[in-house]
């Protein structure tokens, strides 16, 4: 490997000793003059049109700014395709928008709430996806007859993957040696809860020029997506940090277009901003997928066909789910090599609280459901798990279709050697005892282990642009729509810009996340940070160091390429003693301004497999993460603590945990969550952390001068499949349902009577 400066070593985040000293603005630390606040009322019925709304008392009350409903709300429409608006005469989940408020103090716009008077006519519901496609089911929206999504092709361009069908299926069963049917659910919809709750605060200027403070992955989208379903408005994006977000908060449009609606009304800014009960309650959560399927295997795991029914509950309303299922279908086949497909999915709406994008982005939600299917097919021809990932797995030169709907050639690296690292340093060979076969049994303690797999061609998803600026007193700014949603990737830009140009890390800056400042960038999703993010900060900084080496070279009196750059100074290759600083070749009037653009590429898939271990107490039912061990490879670490802490963040945020006990419990008789706190939502405690090993090998891809990809989002993904799996050999019963609580436990076990556990 070649050495570097900085990259692949530890060095301080940019923004380290702000977060550290309390000196960092989140969304909640900023105000702006004359701002007011935000609150919106919600639903607490599930399914009910809205017969009368009085307002009258709330309006009079001192301090109240403005108050809207579904009478007098801009008529914005959002979802994909366009089907909610702001507000609506109708609701369709416990905690859907009623009315908003704007008022002078919290206080007074929760007494506000207090005072509207609303009379509903309520209206069935339904929450399970195989009901809800039932003629006589209650109906969430007129023009998506059966409760069932269109398969919209406009998500990702006009042939957007919406399903995958090639070949002859029957055929590919003719040909098995053995036909295996099964169904598997992942659909708790676990909220991958962020410490910080969406916030916002919006300001008009006049009536067309709109000013959005957020703190979103993707502040510049939220620019781009909010001025077409606004009109041609003037709006300027500004990004604060982001305390976490896991997917979740990247363009909801949720709190973003009622904050504009109330500064409108109210003619000034105002700030919405959820509390934690509205955070876990009423904001957008992870899709629901049950998967009917049917697979033709061979003795020896060869894959002949794969049919299967994927259903979708998307909740209330899709945010995105088109483009989820898309991205879900291309890693199905990242997966699995199989010559014939007929995977069909079906996004159904219910009466539940709405899903939007979560980490994992439609393939953990595809993938927690299709591989303990897969599995049953191993078990029948007695194949390692291990060994068939290994020998399925997408290698170089194999084909798939993206969520473009194109087919794309893998042009990355065999995972093979990070598979085997991975199950060495786990002790597969001597833990593995076969399908539903215990490790070990100690009492009425029983240990097992399984393992997952996940990958994402995203690395390399959309158009990413950059400027490097050099001022001559030899100090670098980076101008990057990137948002630092806690993972460390803009002091990780800053490293490779350092790099490039051999400047001192404390000399490279990078602007603030400002639309009317910076180029187009989608924000940092799909682990694309490293690739795409990263390829264009790298061509810009390429650029700009082109074009400080032509000027120092009329100095020197030599060709630009027989000059180097250190420090602020340039000299001739091998002649580092004559330096002279930038400024004697810039001048004190000129920067230079370098440009940088990434095209997509979805030629370079990534990899992850985890190995767990867990031991499941046959008399309580409780089940104990004991061991996990990540492998993958990631062509080249850019910042070692930064990759450790993604790994790391495997077991939560709507990850592995999902497994056990991370759980949003739905009561379906009233329709609602029933524990959005965080004494009812189940987390993992630091005491409680598992036993952690991370294999990360360092083979280079194809990508940047630096040959990294990113590997971050798809971390957790592998999880919940592999504890599934584990948990299933320790008991010697099969499990296909998340999470793996007691009660489930036992009731495989034969040990508690078969009721019915509300939620589903």
């Amino acid at each position: 490997m070649k050495e570097y400066r900085y990259i692949g070593k530890s060095t301080p985040r940019k923004d380290a000793l702000d977060i550290v000293t309390g000196k960092t603005k989140f969304i909640n630390d900023l105000t702006v003059p004359n701002m007011l606040y935000g609150k919106v009322l919600r639903s607490p019925l599930p399914h009910a049109l809205i017969k009368s709304i009085d307002t009258a008392e709330a309006k009079r009350l001192p301090g109240v700014k403005a108050v809207l409903t579904y009478q007098d709300i801009p008529d914005w429409m959002a979802g994909f395709p366009l089907h909610v608006r702001v507000l609506d005469s109708k609701v369709r989940y416990v905690g859907d928008a009623v009315a908003l408020v704007a008022a002078e103090t919290e206080d007074i716009g929760e007494e506000a709430l207090r005072l509207i008077k609303v009379e509903y006519e309520p209206l069935p519901a339904v929450y399970d996806v195989e009901e809800a496609r039932q003629p006589d089911a209650p109906q969430l929206y007129e023009q998506f007859p059966g409760n069932l999504l269109p398969q919209e092709r406009r998500m990702f361009g006009p042939h957007t993957l919406q399903e995958v069908v090639t070949g002859d299926v029957d055929k590919g069963l003719a040909e098995a040696d053995f036909i295996i049917k099964g169904t598997c659910a992942y659909e708790n919809i676990p909220n991958p809860l962020p410490p910080e709750p969406p916030g916002v605060i919006a300001s008009w200027e006049g009536t067309d020029a709109l000013t959005v403070w957020s703190a979103s992955q993707g502040p510049h989208m939220f620019k781009v997506t909010l001025q077409r379903r606004m009109g041609a408005t003037n709006m300027q994006s500004i990004g604060s940090p982001v305390g976490g977000s896991y997917g979740s908060k990247y363009m909801s449009w949720q709190y973003v277009l009622p904050a504009a609606a109330l500064a409108k009304a109210a003619g000034r800014p105002v700030k919405l901003y959820y509390g934690k009960t509205e955070h876990l309650a009423a904001f957008t959560v992870r899709l629901g997928s049950r998967i009917h399927g049917q697979v033709g295997m061979k003795k020896d795991g060869s894959v002949t066909a794969l049919s299967a029914d994927w259903l979708v509950n998307t909740g209330a309303f899709s945010e995105i789910t088109q483009g989820m299922v898309a991205v879900g279908c291309g890693e199905a086949q990242l997966m699995i090599r199989c010559p014939n497909w007929n995977f069909r999915p079906q996004m159904v709406c219910t009466n539940r609280t709405a899903s939007g994008q979560v980490r994992g982005f439609g393939g953990q939600e595809l993938k927690c459901a299709l591989i303990p299917i897969l599995t049953m097919g191993l078990e029948k021809a007695g194949i390692d798990p291990v060994e068939f990932f290994k020998k399925n797995y997408v290698k170089p030169g194999d084909g798939y279709y993206w969520r473009d709907g194109k087919w794309w050639v893998c042009n990355g690296i065999d995972y093979t050697p990070a598979i085997e690292k991975g199950a060495e340093t786990f002790g597969w060979q001597e833990k593995w005892q076969g399908w539903l076969k215990p490790t070990s049994i100690n009492g009425a303690k029983r240990r097992g282990v399984g393992v997952g797999v996940h990958g994402n061609a995203d690395v390399g998803e959309d158009i990413s642009e950059a400027f490097v600026r050099l001022d001559s007193n030899g100090t670098a700014t980076i101008y990057s729509g990137l948002a630092e949603h806690g993972t460390g990737q803009r002091s990780s830009i800053c490293k490779m810009v350092a790099e490039i140009l051999q400047l001192p890390l404390d000399r490279v800056f990078v602007t603030p996340t400002d639309s009317s400042v910076n180029p187009f960038e989608i924000g940092p999703v799909g682990s694309r940070g490293t690739y795409a993010i990263g390829s264009a900060v790298i061509a810009a900084a390429e650029d700009a160091k082109r074009q400080l080496l032509e000027l120092m070279a009329q100095k020197f009196k030599v060709a630009p390429e027989d000059l180097e750059t250190q420090d602020g100074m340039a000299y001739v290759k091998g002649k580092p003693e004559a330096k002279i600083p930038w400024i004697k070749g810039m001048g004190y009037d000129r920067t230079i301004m370098g440009h940088g653009r990434f095209e997509p590429d979805f030629t370079l898939p990534n990899f992850m497999m985890i190995f767990t271990e867990v031991e499941v107490d046959t008399e309580t039912g409780k089940v104990d993460l004991i061991r996990v061990v990540g492998a993958t490879d990631v062509g080249q670490i850019i910042d070692p603590p930064s990759l450790t802490n993604q790994l790391n963040g495997c077991l939560g945020s709507a990850g592995i945990d999902s497994a056990l006990f991370e759980e949003t419990v739905f009561d379906t008789r009233l329709g609602r969550v029933m524990n959005p706190n965080m004494i009812d939502y189940k987390w993992r405690t630091f005491a409680e952390l598992p036993e952690m090993e991370h294999e990360i090998l360092e083979t280079p891809f194809p990508s940047h001068r630096f040959h990294a990809i990113g590997v971050g989002e798809i971390t957790p993904s592998p999880g919940p499949s592999a504890v599934l799996m584990a948990v299933s050999n320790a008991i010697g019963v099969r499990m296909a349902d998340y999470p793996l609580t007691p009660d489930k436990i036992l009731r495989a076990l034969g040990k508690v009577a078969n009721a019915e556990r509300r939620g589903k």
